[in-house]
């Protein structure tokens, strides 16, 4: 305990040695958060309590396993025991161990967003939804996890957010019950279903609640401002006899209100569980002081907040800067410049990243960047598990383990040739109701031509079925078997190969098939994670163009923000609404504080909003109001460069 206390401040560790009781830590940003849950998860096992009595909740499975490595280097691999892993996670455990109790008593398949997509197109499709300015599948999906993660019904998200598809409101909801009930039919569970299904499972279920919540002492939970609706709940019901959660968070950096994250959550918490205390952590390890006494500055014209004043022992550095240049272009130009200037002086490209409010803002820089030759990776597209090659080999996995899994064997029929959707969906009936799973499709009837069209399927299945392989060996009788499709459906099948080659990598870790594919469902190995970004390899000595919400949680030398314009940053849609118009500046808070050394926000002078059929002149309010000696106002634009962006 000695040695743990001189790697810690003083907040840190009164965080660590909290005896018991309700705790939450409000922790500004670089100001330690994982060092201090880390302490405590140690010091706890230290102690003597048993480390499967401590549930240690997190948003990746990589900040769980980084954290509880930590706690084992400082203490041993008693810590390696401790019960750690994402909310998802955790609920699909529970409800694979208790899924009984709640009618699950056939296996459940977990679906992604993607397939969640999908399945709602199907439903789309066959309620004759009017094609005109109806929501796309990608909309509706959007819509039918807002209302579950918020706890509000169709007709109140559509009235809030989505005002101009009011008038198919009834069309929707329609969608959203057929949605509910195909899962049920299938057995699906989507991602919020997980979370939903836990929460009923503990409300429902006292005696079981009581179990659970008893063999979980401790529990400790990252980035709390991100918690939902729902997650709330189940913390709340497994915690409230023992009180003895702890809950590590940053108001000031509660931004995923669209995803569903309720701000209300970190601000309520003292109110939810009395006698709660209290620590801020301010001390911050990232950032010179310059850059901390603007971000202080910026948040603290929050309407609600917990205050706080972040501080560091490095208190030379350079003031932020606000830079107005003559347009968009110029804008884009003068980065271009800086950015030559920063690597003259030995900033590497990769330290140095360009953060936006949205993907368009950054179009512009864009076509600059690749004009001058500079190396960039922009965080978006399609993630991994999300590109139809890597679905397309785990869709003939998939339903080995849950044979009532349509949408898969839907997927695999149609890659066959000669085989559409019609052909699919009556060899599909044919091979779910025998029952029989996989080997349906090998003993139920077909004409002569199906049979001959599905014979390699069949193969492959009598393979799979009868050789007892490993997890590994099947993905490699389904590549066998799916390349010569890949050749035929993809022109850059090379590289989609390489892909699935890193899946069989991935694979070989595993012993059990359920496991791997609930892995790959709950935790995917995407290119770009959610909470981070992880570079594509090759891509690590690129300059970064990121949104502030992929940024979140990264650190850079030099960070530009560009379009800090009102009607830009903050959004226009924004401005008139005041909790919205909050989440906004406390965007502009994250971005700010992902700086170490250099912070410089741009905007041009003028710009046309064409939806808005106004001119946008002002500078972002959030900057407007800063104090002069906080930052430096610097006009790039000569009074004959002004024009406005038409």
């Amino acid at each position: 305990m000695d040695a743990y206390r001189r790697q810690l401040n003083d907040a840190q560790w009164e965080a660590v040695i909290h005896d018991g009781g309700p705790l939450l830590v409000i922790a500004g940003a670089g100001t330690g958060k994982t060092r201090t849950l880390t302490y405590r998860v140690a010091r706890l096992v230290l102690e003597g309590v048993e480390p499967r009595a401590i549930l240690l909740l997190t948003f990746t499975r990589k900040a769980s396993r980084e954290m509880l490595r930590r706690a084992s280097a400082l203490l041993d691999e008693r810590c390696a025991a401790v019960s750690g892993g994402t909310f998802h996670a955790f609920a699909h455990s529970m409800l694979r161990r208790y899924g009984g109790r709640m009618g699950f008593d056939r296996p459940f398949t977990i679906i992604d967003r993607a397939d969640a997509e999908s399945l709602v197109g199907q439903i789309r499709k066959e309620t004759n939804a009017p094609v005109r300015a109806f929501p796309s599948k990608r909309t509706l999906a959007d819509i039918f996890s807002q209302a579950v993660n918020k706890g509000l019904t169709i007709e109140d998200i559509v009235t809030d957010a989505y005002g101009h598809l009011a008038p198919f409101l009834d069309a929707i909801a329609d969608i959203a019950r057929r949605y509910r009930e195909r899962k049920k039919l299938h057995r699906f569970l989507d991602y919020d279903d997980l979370l939903l299904e836990l929460r009923n499972l503990l409300q429902d279920d006292p005696d079981l609640c009581r179990r659970i919540a008893e063999s979980y002492r401790h529990v400790m939970v990252d980035e709390y401002q991100d918690t939902n609706r729902i997650q709330a709940e189940i913390l709340y019901l497994l915690a409230h006899r023992h009180r003895n959660l702890m809950v590590v968070g940053d108001d000031s950096q509660s931004i995923y209100s669209f995803r569903g994250a309720n701000f209300r959550n970190i601000m309520s918490f003292p109110e939810v569980f009395a006698g709660t205390r209290v620590i801020r952590l301010e001390e911050n390890y990232r950032s010179v002081q310059p850059v901390l006494s603007l971000t202080n500055a910026l948040i603290a014209q929050a309407r609600e907040k917990y205050p706080k004043h972040l501080f560091t022992r490095r208190p030379d550095g350079v003031r932020p800067r606000l830079v107005r240049t003559a347009s968009e272009n110029a804008q884009s130009r003068w980065i271009i410049d800086e950015i030559r200037s920063l690597l003259r002086q030995g900033v590497e490209l990769e330290e140095i990243a360009v953060l936006f409010r949205a993907g368009y803002h950054a179009f512009d820089l864009e076509i600059e960047l690749a004009r001058e030759g500079i190396d960039f990776v922009k965080v978006g597209g399609f993630k991994f598990m999300e590109s139809a090659h890597i679905k397309d080999l785990l869709a003939h996995l998939r339903v080995l383990a849950n044979p009532d899994d349509r949408l898969c064997w839907h997927r695999i029929l149609q890659l066959l040739d000669k085989v559409g959707p019609k052909t699919a969906q009556s060899i599909c009936d044919a091979i779910i109701d025998t029952r029989a799973g996989a080997a349906g499709l090998l003993d139920a009837p077909f004409s002569p031509r199906v049979t001959a069209v599905l014979e390699p399927l069949r193969t492959l299945f009598r393979r799979l079925t009868t050789d007892g392989l490993g997890v590994a060996q099947m993905g490699e009788a389904v590549l066998a078997y799916y390349l010569p499709l890949l050749k035929n459906l993809h022109e850059d099948h090379p590289r989609r190969a390489r892909d699935l080659e890193q899946l069989l990598e991935i694979m070989a870790r595993y012993e059990r098939l359920e496991i791997f594919l609930a892995d790959m469902a709950l935790e995917p190995p995407d290119q770009l994670a959610e909470n981070g970004l992880h570079l594509p390899r090759g891509d690590e000595r690129r300059l970064v163009l990121s949104t502030v919400h992929s940024a979140k949680g990264l650190e850079w030398h030099t960070v530009f923000v560009i379009w800090a314009m009102d009607g830009r940053f903050p959004s226009l849609r924004a401005i008139d609404k005041p909790d919205d118009l909050d989440e906004e500046r406390r965007l502009m808070y994250v971005a700010a504080t992902r700086a170490r050394e250099n912070l410089i926000f741009t905007c041009p002078m003028q710009a046309y909003d064409r939806a808005a059929e106004m001119v946008l002149d002002r500078p972002s309010r959030f900057l407007e109001d800063i104090d002069a000696d906080l930052i430096e106002s610097i006009d790039e634009a000569p009074d004959t460069a002004w024009r406005i962006d038409w």
